[in-house]
């Protein structure tokens, strides 16, 4: 009699495992469809591309045109490149296409307006070291921000032409911020640069205090 018990327990296991086992697909059927994930691709950010007589901004060289592009080959790999000339030093530079994120278009008229503005401020200097303020003067110069490079004109002016009223570096980079911003506004206004220097000029004081010198 015992073994008969027995094996009706096992009979009884077994129909409930297959009944687990038949249940089992049912279940899970769903969740064996495997959702396939996409991943969402980027959409590719447009670049700037500039074309033949644009006036563009090197920022460690200022503005320049773009005279041609041409393809050249550089350690045997092809590249096409923006021809740049940079009238006011001379210079003519060439940029791969794939790097013309290391040039700003030109600033807009709006933004001559501000830059006045900023010329007729007050100079902000700071109690630190020359050394130090020359460096900051020079990596705001390197910037290429057209904002920068009014606020450097800003704070180095004299009001003066004199030599003695500025240290051999202060004028080198107050001259240098001041023809890289007269360039660019000369651009912008289409005027010649003796109308932007008295602008300019004028912004800055400049002009009453050269009257007063004669």
């Amino acid at each position: 009699m015992g073994r008969k018990k027995k094996k009706k327990k096992v009979k009884v296991l077994k129909k409930k495992i297959e009944k687990k086992k038949v249940n089992l697909p049912v279940k899970t059927s769903t969740g064996d469809q495997k959702i396939e994930i996409k991943k969402i691709k980027k959409q590719p950010t447009e670049k700037k591309i500039y074309g033949v007589n644009d006036f563009v901004v090197y920022p460690k060289d200022g503005v320049g045109k773009i005279v041609s592009i041409e393809k050249a080959k550089i350690g045997g790999i092809e590249s096409q490149n923006y021809k740049i000339e940079i009238a006011k030093d001379k210079l003519t530079l060439q940029l791969p296409i794939n790097k013309q994120s290391h040039l700003r278009p030109i600033c807009s008229t709006h933004q001559v307006n501000k830059c006045i503005s900023i010329l007729k401020s007050k100079p902000k200097i700071k109690r630190t070291m020359w050394s130090r303020r020359a460096q900051e003067y020079e990596q705001k110069i390197n910037s290429g921000k057209i904002y920068e490079l009014a606020e450097v004109v800003r704070d180095l002016n004299k009001n003066t032409n004199t030599i003695a009223d500025q240290s051999y570096s202060e004028r080198q980079l107050f001259e240098k911020a001041y023809d890289r911003l007269e360039s660019e506004f000369e651009v912008v206004l289409k005027i010649s640069q003796e109308d932007v220097k008295k602008r300019m000029d004028k912004a800055l004081g400049r002009e009453e205090k050269l009257e007063e010198m004669q």
